[in-house]
């Protein structure tokens, strides 16, 4: 037994509450190791001569990675607080893992068990509860569509007349998104996300000169509020995008600075090493990356952090939007995003609040900043899969347990996964336009555990390198547009709204078979029904010998919608080049459930 990569702690993704009466409590060990674990597990206080009294429970294996095995044990405290420890078991020999670390024989003394004190309402990781459900639609407004010409910025180019650039517009605005709600709500879209609408310098907008105010070329604040109000009348939530890292150059009190020098009262409001201020050929003054035009912002001063608390406020109490991305996250301190939470809460209790971060962000995670983080470990990992085919199937499974597993299962259920953006290269550009293997994707994307997002414009097959090259304005002629894409992506958001399986409902669990390594395999599970889906990775046939006992149960395909009936213990599933399977089965062979 490796002791050395047994691995728990009392907090985080090993122990946490899933609701006001569960505790989740996970350990991880060395992949193949061990061949049993059991938890120990009581009430702190309940001893009976001068022995602890407690209960067992066997834990189930929930996934591997590369190195490690992931287990977990669902516990009810009857008084909503625990000690707990781990009985290990191999081929060979019993250890106990506690608090105080490891023992050959079990402990008679409460103190050596690990603690969870007490599962406290704000321990429950409250993300709003309407994140589950949605699926985004991220939109970049000056190039989503134009519509109202008459605000279009000097110089604003034909629509589409040629490739975006750092600099050039095309007139985009919020009337065309308002326009374009009808579309939305045929493709199945119940979130949209913008990225900034701020006034600002660039056509990207993460420059802002005025928090306060809506870019003129995108629009005004009464298009904005009917924006907002036809959205929610077509059961479509709006996120607005912020930037508090850092704004542009041409903010006024950054102005004021260059002017003033170090007699600017605003001098404190950046990071600001020496005076008088150069820009080239480094700024003397922190920024994002080494981006002149984007000095950071000193969120510990009480007047920026006022003035940026405000910010988040007016726009959720003024236009009521249900939720914040918040932009270059990981580098704002954690105090701030603490106030900003309880600030715009106490205005919208089930505001959706959503931070860039790339890495593990578990220190964002613990219920009192961020609800969710753009999920690019997820994005990652579906590009190695299908797009550039690094990874085969099995590693690709390695790989998002170990993605899974970094963070508490009510997080992993608001994740927001994301397969492009504004940031990233065209997902049909990174499969080498080959819609085949965007397809699979999307059926991942639209099936995993959290709450995805459609890059605009990926759902009729635009392509683009590098941003600004995957910032193209969107094509509205349906003739140039990949119709097939469309209604494949559309015909599953009606699945994913007709069988809540399909979206959050129930419990994920990747299904592994070495012998076959190009399948990926999972099932969505709740109570007695299953739904497990196939999705071939790779351009040729190959047939899938199902790890399940389905014998005398009946099998849905409901991307089909055929019927079959199982008469044999081993099925085998003969999967196309690219092909896959959604198949629904009752354990209990009753009427289909919905």
């Amino acid at each position: 037994m490796d002791r050395a990569s047994i691995y728990h702690r009392p907090t985080d993704n090993y122990a946490y509450a899933y609701s006001i009466d569960k505790l989740h409590i996970r350990i991880r060990t060395k992949k193949n190791d061990l061949k049993n674990i059991t938890l120990l597990y009581g009430d702190p206080f309940e001893v009976k001569e001068n022995n602890w009294v407690h209960a067992e429970m066997p834990m189930s294996k929930t996934g591997s990675d590369e190195l490690a095995d992931y287990w977990l044990a669902v516990v009810t405290p009857p008084y909503r607080r625990l000690r707990y420890g781990f009985l290990l078991e191999d081929n060979q020999s019993k250890l106990y893992l506690g608090d105080k670390g490891f023992g050959d024989n079990r402990w008679t003394d409460v103190a050596y068990y690990f603690c969870f004190p007490f599962i406290h309402p704000s321990s429950v990781f409250n993300a709003p509860k309407w994140v589950k459900d949605t699926v985004w639609y991220q939109i970049f407004p000056e190039r989503f569509a134009n519509g109202n010409r008459f605000n279009d910025p000097e110089g604003t180019l034909p629509w589409g007349s040629t490739n975006p650039t750092t600099t050039n517009f095309f007139g985009g605005d919020l009337n065309g998104i308002s326009k374009n709600i009808p579309y939305l709500k045929e493709l199945g879209i119940s979130g949209i996300y913008l990225t900034p609408i701020f006034k600002a310098h660039s056509n990207h907008k993460y420059d802002t000169i005025d928090y306060f105010e809506i870019d003129p070329q995108l629009g005004t604040k009464e298009e904005m509020k009917e924006l907002v109000k036809a959205c929610h009348e077509n059961g479509i939530k709006v996120m607005l995008d912020a930037v508090f890292n850092h704004c542009g150059f041409y903010f006024s009190k950054f102005q004021h600075v260059l002017k003033h020098q170090e007699n600017s009262p605003y001098k404190d409001w950046f990071h600001i090493k020496e005076f008088p201020i150069q820009t080239q050929p480094h700024p003397n003054y922190d920024t994002f990356g080494f981006v002149a035009d984007m000095p950071k912002l000193n969120t510990a001063n009480p007047l920026v952090k006022e003035y940026l608390l405000n910010v988040g406020r007016y726009w959720v109490k003024e236009f009521n939007i249900d939720g914040w991305r918040l932009d270059v996250a990981n580098e704002v301190d954690h105090h701030f995003w603490r106030e900003f939470r309880k600030e715009v809460r106490a205005i919208k209790s089930d505001l959706f609040l959503l931070g860039e971060i790339w890495h593990d962000s578990m220190p964002w995670l613990r219920g009192d900043q961020f609800d969710a983080v753009m999920n690019y470990p997820f994005t990652n990992n579906v590009i190695s899969l299908f797009a550039k085919q690094t990874i085969d199937a099995n590693q690709f499974i390695e790989k998002m347990t170990h993605v899974t597993h970094m963070y508490p299962s009510p997080i992993n259920e608001v994740s927001f996964n994301l397969v492009g953006s504004h940031d990233t290269v065209r997902i049909l550009t990174e499969c080498s336009e080959d819609t085949a293997r965007l397809k699979q994707i999307f059926n991942l994307l639209l099936t995993f555990t959290g709450t995805p997002c459609i890059f605009y414009g990926d759902e009729i097959g635009l392509t683009g390198t590098q941003d600004p090259e995957c910032r193209k304005c969107m094509i509205w002629e349906k003739e140039k547009q990949d119709q097939d894409l469309f209604k494949h992506i559309q015909k599953l958001l009606g699945l994913r709204k007709e069988y809540t399986l399909l979206a959050n409902e129930g419990t994920f669990r990747f299904i592994q078979v070495e012998e076959n390594k190009d399948v990926v395999a999972y099932t969505r599970s709740k109570d007695n029904d299953i739904i497990l889906i196939l999705l071939n990775t790779r351009g040729t046939k190959t047939n899938y010998t199902i790890p399940l006992n389905l014998h005398g149960k009946v099998i849905h395909d409901i991307w089909n919608n055929k019927e079959y009936a199982a008469n044999s213990d081993t099925l085998v599933a003969t999967l196309d080049p690219y092909g896959f399977c959604f198949l629904f089965i009752s354990l209990l062979n009753h009427p289909l459930s919905k």
